[in-house]
């Protein structure tokens, strides 16, 4: 009887550490490649003809990466674009561009994935936000809630 006890402990503690190896294996997949943003330079020609820089800002980075560049708020009477210019940023998992309140991302428009990590890059910003409430342009990881980058729009 001793041993069947003894034999039940073994085979516990060793599903347990299955259970581990594969939360461990999830998770390293989670951060593959395949999530990353692309890293060819692109370099978005943009029509500025009737397109004015509203705010502008230079990017600082975020506790979990490094970006680099400018950020410019086009505009004219009916379309507002968000150009990244000059710019680089560190690879990671899942990585989009915000508009925000707050530096730390809780309201925001997302205006979608990263297109590069590298490279002049422009977005459409969809209706008409009030640019002294959505103050900061964000690079951030959607999947982990981690900042990369930022840049104060004035």
């Amino acid at each position: 009887m001793h041993w069947v006890l003894v034999f039940r402990t073994i085979l516990n503690k060793m599903k347990n550490r299955v259970t581990i190896l594969m939360v461990i294996s999830i998770a390293f997949a989670a951060c593959s490649k395949n999530l990353n943003a692309p890293t060819d330079a692109i370099n978005n020609p943009i029509d500025t003809g009737g397109l004015k820089e509203s705010y502008a800002g230079s990017f600082i980075n975020g506790p979990y990466g490094i970006v680099k560049g400018s950020v410019k708020i086009l505009t004219d009477s009916v379309q507002y674009k968000l150009l990244l210019d000059s710019f680089n940023t560190s690879n990671g998992p899942d990585l989009h561009v915000y508009l925000s309140h707050e530096m730390q991302p809780v309201h925001f428009i997302d205006l979608g994935k990263l297109k590069s990590v590298s490279g002049s890059q422009v977005y459409d910003i969809p209706g008409k936000p009030d640019f002294t409430v959505y103050k900061y342009a964000l690079i951030h990881c959607q999947l982990y809630n981690h900042l990369f980058g930022s840049s104060e729009l004035k």
